[in-house]
């Protein structure tokens, strides 16, 4: 396999995105948060904030226009734990502009108390981190292969070397939509399961959709808010210092 000891750096390596217009669910905090300040450095044309928090994504918006004022930035109000809200953030969107270049799906939940569920009645980690989304892709696949037929278009799921700490038989689709509201699994096997679904959707899409590049990546173990519900320092520094580096020397 090819390897570089050159690191790559978003800031000098990434090529101009003049024209380019951008969605990043999640763009309020952590990951899609410096994901929208890198790809701000390089001349879009647009960038969409989805997320619920107006406050926190005006924060972004300010720090990117300090960065460059010709940058145009959004806030698209987007509740993943609800159908009519995802409908509604995709119809503000799709009425807004005539193209989509990059969809940075990012946004996600990691062990949340048990029980929990979208309005939908899905377990809230698939129901945020895989159905949301895959609704998201459903609604905008028009737009993103009329954008395809003239520019290169990328789709990014997070997902997560977690996707093996799920159930180890696999998927449990009887999990997916609890009847008693508590599926019996453990809140990082939920996880891991949801990031799962993140691997398998995202080859299905580069199957079905040869037209754009759809991808799933690993980010790397780093510290977000997506750890608030981790069961604090402590444990995330176990996490750290034991698993981590178990979970390197598996690749």
């Amino acid at each position: 396999m090819p390897h570089s000891n050159r690191s790559w750096s978003p800031e000098k390596d990434m090529k101009s995105l003049k024209g380019k217009s951008i969605l990043i669910t999640g763009g309020s905090n952590g990951l899609g948060r410096q994901s929208a300040l890198d790809l701000a450095r390089h001349q879009p044309t647009e960038i969409w904030l989805a997320a619920r928090s107006a406050s926190r994504a005006e924060a972004v918006i300010d720090e990117i226009k300090r960065l460059d004022p010709a940058v145009s930035v959004k806030f698209l109000p987007l509740d993943l734990t609800s159908f009519s809200s995802i409908r509604e953030a995709a119809r503000i969107f799709l009425a807004s502009t005539t193209r989509l270049d990059i969809l940075l799906l990012n946004a996600g939940v990691m062990n949340v108390p048990a029980g929990s569920v979208t309005k939908e009645g899905y377990e809230m980690h698939f129901g945020i981190n895989h159905v949301g989304h895959a609704l998201i892709i459903k609604l905008l696949t028009p737009l993103l292969r009329q954008t395809a037929q003239s520019s290169e278009v990328r789709v990014v799921l997070i997902s997560s070397v977690a996707h093996k700490f799920g159930p180890s038989g696999g998927l449990q689709f009887d999990s997916f939509k609890p009847k008693t509201g508590n599926s019996g699994l453990s809140p990082n096997a939920l996880y891991g399961q949801s990031k799962l679904a993140n691997l398998l959707f995202a080859r299905e899409m580069a199957r079905r959709y040869p037209e754009w590049i759809t991808v799933s990546i690993h980010p790397g173990t780093v510290k977000t808010d997506l750890q608030r519900s981790e069961g604090g320092p402590f444990l995330i520094k176990a996490f750290q210092a034991v698993v981590v580096p178990l979970i390197g020397m598996a690749f």
